[in-house]
Formats: C-alpha cells, structure tokens, sequence
C-alpha cells in the first residue's frame, strides 16, 4: 500500500524494517522489503542487501529463493556470496564470487554442491578459469570429483578445447577420466592422436574389447604408432594387435612378435580364420624366425586351398626353400588344381631335381611357359627354349638362343612358327645375328621343310626385309637345283623379279631357261624396271603383240620397227597402236593411212582434233567419210560439213543436210560463225530457221535490210539490239530507229540503247528515238525519265515544260541526279518538292539563289522542313540577300525556331532592331533572350512605357543589370523603372535610395511598406524629418502603419515638433490596442469560469467515490503491539485491490483520501 501511495511513502522504508527486525518479525520484514522492493530500482541496493542478510543469517532457503526467482539486482553481491558461503549455499556463492580465490575455496565443497548445477556453474567461467578450477577439484579429490570433471569436459568440449582437457587428465595420469571423455568424442573426431589416446587409455584401463572394437573399426589412429604401443604393452589378449597389423600390412612384424612370445595359437587363428590371404607373409617370417618346417607345413596343410599359391611360392623361392613345398603342391595337383602358379611351382622343383623335365615341359600344360622358362636359362637354356617353344614366347626364344649362339633352333623355330612379325625382329639391319640365322636358314631350315606355307612365309619375309640378293640365293637353292619345288609358278616368278629388281644382267639368262611364269604381268614388270628388250622378249614369246608393239612404241621409241613388227603380223589391234603412235607424234596423214588401214574409227575425236590442228582437211574427209559409214555421230557429221566449209565445198554443203544425217545444225551453224565462215553459216542457218544468228549473220555481210527482216521474224530484244547497234555504227537511223523502238519498250534494255547512241554522238536521233517512244503503246516511265535526262543534258529549254507535263510518269530520283549534275537548279528544286524532299529543295535554293529562289515558295517549303538547323541556315540565308523580308520569314518559323538561337543571330549580326516586330510577336513566350534584347531596343529608343509594360508582364531577364544600366539614364521615367526593378527584386535599399534621390517619396514609401522591414521604415521618417517633408512623414506613418514603432513614431514626432502630423497615428494605435486589450480580458473571464466548472466536477466525483467506499467490509485489527487506531494512518492495513466489477472505479481503502493525518 504505501509502495503505491500517491506521491510515495512518506516514512522511510528502512525505518519500517528496523521496526519489524526491533520486534523480531523476520517474516514480516521479509514480505514488506519484497513487496516494496518489487520494483528493483538502483536506488534500493541498501534494502536488497538487508532482506538478503536477513534471511542468510536466519531462513537460508528464503534467501535461496529469492536469489532463485532473481528478483533483485543491485544488492552488494560480494556481500552476499561470503553470507552464502556461510550459509553453506555455495553454488549461490559461486554465482556471485567475482574473483578466482574465491571461486577455487568455494567450489571443492563439492558434497555439498549438485553435480549438474556445478556442470552448469563451468559453463558461466571463462576457459582458463574453468581449467583451473578442473585442476583444483582433481587435486582435492582425484576419484571423488573425476565423474563431474569429466562431466563438464564433455560438455564444454567445445569451449575448454579438447587438447586442454586432454592434458589436464594426462597431468593427473587419469586414464579412466581420459577414457570416458575421449569415448563421447571419439565418434565425430578424425583426429589420429585422439584415436591413439582413446586406445591408450582403453588399454590401461583395461578396456580389452574397447582396444579390440577400435582397431577394427577405427579409420584415423596412427598405425605404426599404435602398434609399437600394444607391442610393448604386451596385452593378454592378441586380437587388437592382430588388427591394426592386419589392416595397415604389419603382418610380419605382427608374425614376429606372436612367434617371439610362443603365441602360436593366434598365429594359426590369424592364418585360418582372419586372413588366409596373408598366410604367404606369415611363413616367409617364420623361415626367417627358423621356425621348424613340421609347424610350417601343418600351417600351410592347415589352409590348403585358401592359400594364395604365387605369394607362397614367390616367398619360398626367394628364401631358396621351394622343396619345402612339394607335398602341398602335390596334394594341390592331386586335387585336380589347373592353377598356373601350382604348376610353374612344381615344375620348378622337378628341373632343380632333374627328374625328366624335358617330359614335364612338353606334356604339363597348364603351366605359364614364360615364367618356367626363365627359370630354366640360368640352369639349361635347351630346356628354356623347349618352354619356350611351347608358349611361343618369340622375344624369350630369340634373346635366349642369341645369349646361346643356338641359331639352328632359332632358325627352326622361326621358320616353323610362320609368324611375319617374328620374321621381322629377327631380320632387322639391328640385330647383329642376323647374317648367322640366315645362313642356318638357307642352309638347314627350308632345305628340311616339306610344307609351301613355311617356304612361302620365309620368302615373304626375306622380301619384306628387302633382303634381295639374300633371296636369290635361297630362291636359285629351291628352283634351279632339281628341289621338290623346281616347277613352281609362283617361285619362278618370285626369282625372275627378284632379279629384275636386284640383279639385271641375270633376267635374260632366266627368261630363256624358265617356262612356266607369268609372262604378260612378269613382262609389265620388267617394262617398269627399264628392261625394255626383256620385256619385249617375253611379250613375244607369250604371242602378246600389242604389248610387245606398245614396248616398241611407248618405251622403245622406233616407229620404224614398230611399222616393220605391224606388217609382220598384220593384226589390226597393231596397226591400231602404230596409228595412235604417228598422230602423237604428229604425222597425221600417216596416221589417218594406218587407221584406215585398221579400220579403226573409234579415234576419230584425235584424228579430227590433230586434222585441224595442222589443216588437211582432205585427208579428214577421206576419214570421216569412211567413219560415217560405221557410225552414226553427231560430231562425225557435224566435222563433214565444217570440213566442207573449210575446202569451200559450198554445193556439197547443201547436198548434204538435204541427205538423211544425224549433224547437230545449230552448233555447226554457230561454229562456222564463229570461224567467219558466214556464206556456210548463212546457208545453215537459213535452212534450220533460226532468224537471230541468221540476223547477226546477215550483220556481218552488211545486209542490214534482210537482217531487220530477220530480226523482225525472231522478234528478239538481243536481236533487235545487235542489229540496231549494227545500223547504228553503219549510220542507217531510219533502220536503227525501226530496231530501237522495239527495244526502249523493254526497261531493261533502255538504258543500254541510250548510252550507245551517247557514246557514238547521236544525240539528236537518240532525242528523236525517245520522243517517237512517248507514243508507244507499251511506253513506260523509263521512257519519260531517260527524255527527261537527255533534255537536261543537251536540251535544257524543253526541261521544265516536260518535268510538269509528265511529273507522275518519271522517275523523280534519277532525273535529280541529272539536274543536279547539270546545274539546274529551278528544276531541281521543283523535282524535290514534287518528291517531298523539302530539306534538299530549301537547301538548293539557299545555295543557288540567283536561280532558284522565290518567297513564297520558299515559305511554303521551309515549314516542311525536317532538319531544324535548316531554319537558322534560312534566318542567315534572308538576313545576307533578302532583309526586307527576315520578319515575313520568321513569323512563319515562330512556332518551330529557337527564339533564343536566333536573338544571338541577329545580336552577333547587329541587326536586333531588323527582327523587332518579330520579337514583339514571341514576347508572350516570356524567353530571356527576348526579353532582353526588347528591354535593349526599347532602353535604346527611350520607350519607357513599353519597357514598364516589358518589365511587368515578362519578368525572365536580367532584372538587377537592366536596373543597373538605366539607373543613371538621363530620363526620370527610366530611372523611375530602375527603382521599379529593384523593389520586384527585393533590394529596397537601393529602390528607396534611388527613389529618394529622384524625390519619388510615395513610391519609396510604397516600397518600404512592401519590404516589411521595420528598420527601413523608421529610416525613412528620419529622413523625411531632416529634410523637413512633414506631410511626406504623416504619410509615411499611415503607409508603413504596421512597420513603424509607436514609441519610435512619438519620440521622433515630440522633438521635432510634429505631434499634429503624428496625431492621427497616435488615434488609429490607441483604437487598436484598447480592441486587443479588451478581447484579452473576456478571454482570461472565460478561462476562469472553466478552472470552476473543473473544480466542481471533481468534487462530484470525490462525493460519489466516499458513497461507494460505505459499502466495503470493516477493516481487521491490528496485530499486538502496532498501537490504536490513532496510528492507523501510520500503520494501516495493506492496501486493498482496487473493486474490480460493475464497472466501480479503484477507490482508498476504508473511504479515506490517502494518508489523511499527514
């Protein structure tokens, strides 16, 4: 209650606790801090500390949960935690000890403490504080306190560090504290020296199956160093040694301990149950331990099939101990075992014993050839070569017989073996044995073998090897010396090209003596080789005569024997050849004799091409007339006729194409053109009715009547055009105009027919040509424009006249260019506006005034303009040749030019005043340019009305330099504008000075009371006082009413005796003032009657609230002791909660305004 009385308590709160604490009323003193305390202000730190000593001294579990609630927060807390310290709270003690002694004296209570609340306590430390604290509990109680340090460092592994915790475990030597901790951390760790840690401390504590299920499980431990660990820690228990060793290849060490420490039994468990794969390494350490072999060979019987055999046998042999395994390899075979390195191991024990190894190389094949006879080089090479032999294992073969100088096998072996690779390693220029192979090889090898294939693969490999001479000597061995393959096709043929490739002068001698060869492909041979007599010699000899004729001819070179062999044998296959032979050397009569005498036409295309070339045309004839009657061919007619032609056999000619014949006419036609063979051509021509080359024909025998007529009936625009080109240069117009005008119909072929007629000069016929073509029914623009183009070249008066007559038949761009490169401009200009080109046409008449302009076509062109910079280029244009008119111009442009732009034209042209009326027109604009250059004109011609009229509706200039320059004008007026400039500008000073000046008093006034500075306006009537203007101060009073101070007005009025001037302004200041005075009075009446209303409407509410207060129940005595009910305003009951229902409003207890007495 007192906590919430208006105003606060006003008894000290601590007078009250000592009376409650004078009595011994704990409790009570507690309730009452708690309950005025609740707020928690700085202010009550003294009360907070009390009510906590209070109750640590009497009722610590008070204390506890107060702290607990954590209501307060500015008691002495060092204070306090020695109390709780006392008190034997000492986890509130800890919360409040600020400093490490503290907390270190404190917090080794542990029996007193709750282990998780001193678990959270570590949490609230800081890491070193936190370690310190760790070492301190270990020191106390290394086994008591172990659980809540390990505790903590699970929890705050983060924050401690785990190095830092690991360490403090390891500085105390607890391997049971480093165990736990490390196995909470060890699954999301891949530390290895946290893993090794873990294992170290499993092991010393003897956590067997936790060291067993890591090292089998675990992927991040050290493995060399946690094996030497568990070595030396010699554990009961071999199975975590057994995998680390096993895992990360540490079997032999792993082998040696076990053997070292009689721990055979788990040498044998590894072997058989955990990795049989590494038995090989297992009893490689063993032989080196000198393990007896009875406890070996039991090991590996033990095993039997799971045992890898290459490992075992590879670690044997490499101890020399392989006879230590001949009962299991044995037992193995007897088994059935096909594995390779079963049997490479038992032949290798058999070839160290000797017993028969040539039976077991030959009939074993199971075992790896290569590998066994390696084995056998240092020990028998015969018996490597047999191993050999037998896998075909070639480089092995070779290198051991060359090692050995057993050439003879080796030549055996490769002859046998057939293999053209292997006859390529051997017969190598690099290998240095070579020359003793072949020796073994021609000697002994083939002379032995019965089989083609083996002679036929060892002369492809001596041919490959491009061993020729070495060939001959092998090939004369088999064929020549009465051998089983003496009558060979295919050797005889082999050795007479051998010879012709290596050794020449020996061919003759073979061809003689051999019979069964092939003569036709073995004499091509010989013909590539040069050896052009021996090939002729076997192309007779096989009765092939048009080779042994082509050897003569082609290789040879002796028509003459050619001829001499062709009558010989007469055959026309020869005569043929020798023919053929006559024209490529160029006797070509010769040559057309001798296919006559072949009765060889199929070389006509050569005999006709050589026919022509060197001119016997008689001879042709006699050729193609004899070709004719076999074949019927286009180019064997075709050539008759040109033949004809070329012996001027005109009648023959025209018998001919009358006769049945297969002749293509219109190409012979075209080459008889061609030569200027015209008369035949013409006939040709005329016969298959082909008007156009008739046409161009009858052109070049200059009978242009008939080829008009010609070109009539081919009715052709190519046609038409050669012939009238043709009359043209010949000078017959009237011909060349009857051509022409059937080509200008064609738009094509216009502009071609127009430059040949310019080209030559005929201008004039050309002019004429194109106005006949005006009236052509088909007459199109290209006809209009090109006449067009010809007037502006050579008739320029007939120009515009045909421009207006036929503007929308021309083509307006090209008829520009024209006038454009013919200068003319009126045209010009009039083709751009009829092409809506209104930039260009203004362009044009700017630039060629003299002969282009007109006004009013100017303006209406100018408007349409798209190019704004033409504007300012036409304001130039008209200011230089036609200013009269500048104005006319620009109020045209006035809605599409940059007013400000062409003020600076003009000003920088000095010609302002020439634009004046065009200025006066874009005024309205309100443009800054504009205004200025008016205000200049009209300041220059003394205008001053109209420069008042400028200055108050256009205000976009210069104000304050306009008012500077004509402030000192000689016309008051314009002076008067100045000040008029300076007032809109807001510089009173000088409007008012230079108003003073002038003696314009009402217009300074005016301006003093515009610029609502008092200082100005009292200025003013000192001024008017010193110059004695007393009507002008009584004015100055009334205008500047509201400026001017009334004491500052009567002061200056009373002594300069002006109180009668003053006196109006003196009645109009009193009039005001009792106004406001009085409104001041009714305003503070109506104030006061509203305090009173407020004042008794509070009253009401009091009166209504004592009402309702009648209506609560008594209140209770007081407790013994506490006084009457005198003291009840000093010791009244608690405070009642306010009436919370139907709708009360909170009321005092007992219906008493609060603390009533005081």
């Amino acid at each position: 209650m007192m906590s919430q009385m208006e105003g606060g308590c006003p008894v000290d709160y601590n007078t009250i606790t000592d009376l409650f604490l004078q009595r011994n009323l704990i409790r009570e003193a507690t309730a009452f801090l708690l309950d005025v305390l609740k707020s928690n202000l700085p202010e009550h730190g003294f009360l907070q500390t009390k009510v906590l000593e209070i109750n640590l001294v009497t009722y610590p579990n008070v204390a506890d949960a107060i702290l607990a609630n954590g209501m307060f927060s500015h008691y002495d807390r060092p204070r306090i935690a020695q109390l709780c310290e006392k008190a034997g709270l000492y986890i509130r003690a800890l919360q409040h000890y600020s400093e490490l002694p503290d907390i270190k004296r404190v917090i080794v209570n542990t029996h007193a403490i709750e282990p998780q609340a001193l678990v959270e306590f570590f949490g609230t430390l800081s890491k070193e504080w936190a370690l310190e604290c760790m070492k301190d509990l270990l020191l106390v109680n290394l086994r008591g306190n172990l659980q809540i340090i390990v505790q903590t460092a699970k929890e705050y592994s983060e924050q401690l560090g785990v190095d830092s915790c690991i360490k403090l475990f390891e500085q105390f030597k607890s391997y049971e504290g480093l165990y736990f901790f490390l196995g909470s951390y060890l699954s999301s760790s891949e530390d290895p020296d946290i893993h090794f840690k873990y294992i170290e401390a499993a092991a010393k504590t003897g956590q067997l199956k936790e060291v067993e299920r890591v090292t089998r499980e675990s992927n991040f431990y050290d493995p060399e160093k946690t094996k030497n660990f568990l070595m030396e820690a010699k554990l009961p228990d071999a199975r975590p040694l057994i995998n680390v060793c096993d895992r990360f290849g540490f079997v032999p060490d792993l082998t040696h301990y076990l053997y070292t420490n009689n721990m055979l039994r788990y040498i044998e468990g590894y072997v058989q149950k955990v990795n049989p794969g590494n038995a090989p390494l297992v009893v490689g350490q063993l032989l080196d331990d000198e393990c007896p072999e009875d406890f070996i060979k039991g090991l590996i019987l033990s095993v039997r099939s799971l045992l890898p055999v290459e490992p075992l046998v590879a670690e044997c042999e490499k101890r020399n101990r392989l006879q230590l395994l001949t009962q299991f390899l044995e037992h193995l075979v007897s088994e059935g075992s096909q594995d390779v390195h079963v049997h490479n191991a038992l032949g290798k024990i058999i070839i160290d014993s000797n017993n028969n190894p040539e039976h077991f190389l030959t009939t074993n094949p199971y075992y790896d050839s290569r590998v066994v006879g390696k084995y056998c080089e240092k020990r028998d090479p015969t018996l490597a070569v047999v191993a050999y032999r037998r896998g075909q294992c070639d480089d092995e073969l070779i290198n051991v017989t060359n090692k050995n100088s057993l050439f003879k096998l080796q030549a055996r072996y490769v002859v046998e073996r057939m293999d053209a690779d292997l006859w390529e390693q051997v017969l190598q220029p690099e290998n240095e044995y070579r020359r003793q192979l072949i020796d073994q090889v021609v000697s002994t090898a083939l002379p032995e073998s019965k089989s083609p294939e083996q002679v036929s693969s060892a002369v492809k490999a001596f041919m490959t090897a491009d061993l020729p001479h070495e060939l001959i000597e092998l090939l004369e061995k088999i064929v020549l010396q009465n051998s089983a393959f003496s009558g060979n096709f295919n050797l005889q043929n082999l050795l007479i090209l051998t010879a012709i490739k290596a050794d020449p002068p020996r061919v003759m001698d073979y061809i003689n003596r051999l019979d069964n060869f092939d003569g036709p492909a073995v004499g091509e041979v010989a013909v590539e080789a040069q050896l052009y007599e021996e090939g002729f010699v076997i192309f007779k000899k096989f009765n092939l005569n048009v080779q042994a004729v082509n050897v003569l001819l082609d290789n040879i070179q002796s028509i003459e024997r050619a001829v001499e062999f062709a009558f010989r044998v007469e055959e026309d296959a020869v005569w043929s050849q020798v023919a053929k032979a006559q024209l490529r050397e160029g006797l070509v009569s010769d040559a057309i004799e001798s296919f006559i005498r072949a009765d060889d036409e199929t070389q006509f295309h050569d005999v006709i091409r050589a026919a022509e070339g060197t001119n016997v045309y008689h001879d042709l004839v006699k050729y193609l007339l004899m070709v004719r009657q076999k074949l019927k061919e286009p180019k064997v007619d075709g050539e008759l006729i040109f033949a004809y032609a070329k012996i001027d056999r005109l009648g023959d000619i025209e018998e001919f194409i009358l006769m049945p014949n297969v002749a293509n006419l219109q190409n012979v036609g075209d080459r008889l053109f061609d030569d200027s063979l015209y008369e035949a051509a013409k006939i040709i021509f005329a016969f298959i009715s082909n008007w156009a080359k008739l046409a161009s024909t009858l052109v070049k025998l200059k009978q242009f009547q008939g080829a008009v007529d010609a070109a009539r009936k081919a009715n052709s625009s190519k046609t038409w055009k050669e012939v009238c080109f043709a009359c043209v240069d010949a000078e017959e117009f009237r011909l060349a105009q009857i051509c022409g005008l059937n080509i200008i119909i064609q738009v094509d072929d216009l502009e071609e027919v127009s430059e040949y007629y310019q080209n030559r000069g005929c201008f004039n016929e050309l002019i004429s040509l194109m106005e006949s073509g005006l009236g052509l029914e088909r007459a199109h623009m290209g006809i209009f424009t090109e006449l067009g183009v010809l007037y502006a070249r050579y008739r320029p008066e007939k120009l515009m006249e045909h421009i207006k007559l036929f503007s929308t038949r021309l083509n307006i761009p090209k008829l520009i260019r024209a006038c454009d490169e013919q200068h003319h401009w009126k045209e010009l200009t009039y083709l751009y506006i009829q092409y809506d080109e209104f930039d260009n046409a203004a362009t044009t008449i700017m630039n060629h005034s003299p002969d282009a302009w007109d006004h009013m076509q100017f303006k209406d062109v100018i408007v349409k303009v798209a190019n704004v910079e033409l504007y300012y280029k036409a304001v130039h244009f008209y200011l230089q040749e036609h200013p009269d008119l500048i104005n006319d111009v620009l109020h045209v442009l006035a809605l599409r030019v940059d007013h400000t732009r062409v003020v600076d034209i003009m000003r920088k042209a000095g010609h302002l005043h020439l634009v004046k009326p065009y200025m006066v027109a874009v005024q309205s604009n309100n443009v800054s340019a504009v205004n200025e250059a008016l205000n200049e004109i009209y300041v220059e011609e003394e205008d001053y009305d109209r420069l008042r009229e400028s200055v108050d509706l256009h205000d976009n200039f210069d104000q304050i330099g306009l008012a500077q320059r004509i402030e000192k004008h000689e016309l008051l007026e314009m002076r008067r504008i100045a000040a008029y400039i300076y007032k809109k500008a807001g510089r009173w000073k000088q409007s008012i000075a230079l108003s003073k000046k002038d003696k314009l008093y009402k217009d300074a006034m005016e301006t003093c009371s515009q610029s609502g500075d008092r200082e100005l306006s009292e200025d003013l009537l000192v001024y008017f006082i010193e110059q004695g203007k007393k009507e002008c101060f009584a004015s100055c009073l009334f205008i500047c009413y509201d400026l001017i101070r009334p004491d500052v007005a009567l002061e200056l009025a009373w002594m300069n005796n002006m109180i009668d001037f003053a006196f109006p302004y003196l009645l109009q200041f009193i009039r005001e003032y009792t106004s406001k005075v009085d409104e001041l009075v009714k305003d503070k009446i109506e104030a006061q009657n509203d305090v009173k209303a407020k004042e008794t409407e509070e009253k009401n509410l009091v009166a209504q609230q004592n009402m309702y207060a009648q209506l609560l129940p008594l209140a209770l005595p007081a407790p013994p002791g506490m006084g009457g009910p005198s003291m009840g305003g000093v010791y009244g009951p608690p405070p009642v909660p306010p009436m919370g229902g139907m709708g009360m409003p909170p009321m005092p207890p007992f219906g008493m305004p609060p603390m009533g007495s005081y």
